[in-house]
């Protein structure tokens, strides 16, 4: 038996003043996305905003369903429509923010399992790492340089 130790890292942030400038353009847009989610179910509305290598932005958000499995994460919407509309054009960083019409969300919220798995399967496509940052409404916002320190055993085409 052999035991495998697992390290990670993140640059954590006090606010979005403490953001570089490009990161802090791409964190509000996705802060306006998340004001346009549709979530009359859950009352938690996500805004994701996508910067992609041609400098375009592709935002994102939250779209419920009554029948829940038929809605979709705002990174899902954000980083599909990103390979429908840019397929050749790589992703450099994913701005993710979160906020609840029943309390303050002041922790960073990260991407859940599904959502991680689709950012692997773009990062793995495009060969090159995707700079993921994450916040709640406001406060602390947490910068990962890479879905594999989120997902650090990702399921990608080398297993099928």
């Amino acid at each position: 038996m052999k035991e495998l130790k697992l390290t990670t890292s993140f640059i954590v942030y006090d606010g979005l003043k403490e953001l570089p400038e490009e990161v802090r353009y791409v964190m509000d847009q996705a802060i306006l996305s998340r004001e346009k989610a549709y979530a009359p179910y859950s009352a938690f509305k996500v805004g994701t905003a996508i910067l992609l290598e041609n400098e375009e932005v592709v935002v994102g958000n939250n779209q419920e369903n009554a029948c829940y499995p038929s809605g979709l994460c705002a990174e899902r919407v954000a980083i599909y429509h990103a390979g429908a509309v840019y397929p050749d054009v790589n992703i450099k960083t994913i701005a993710i923010t979160v906020a609840s019409s029943n309390y303050k969300v002041e922790d960073p919220a990260p991407p859940c399992g599904a959502c991680r798995q689709a950012i692997a399967e773009y990062e793995v496509k495009q060969n090159t790492p995707i700079a993921i940052y994450f916040m709640g409404e406001t406060g602390k916002i947490i910068k990962s340089d890479s879905v594999k320190n989120l997902l650090p055993f990702l399921f990608d085409q080398s297993f099928l």
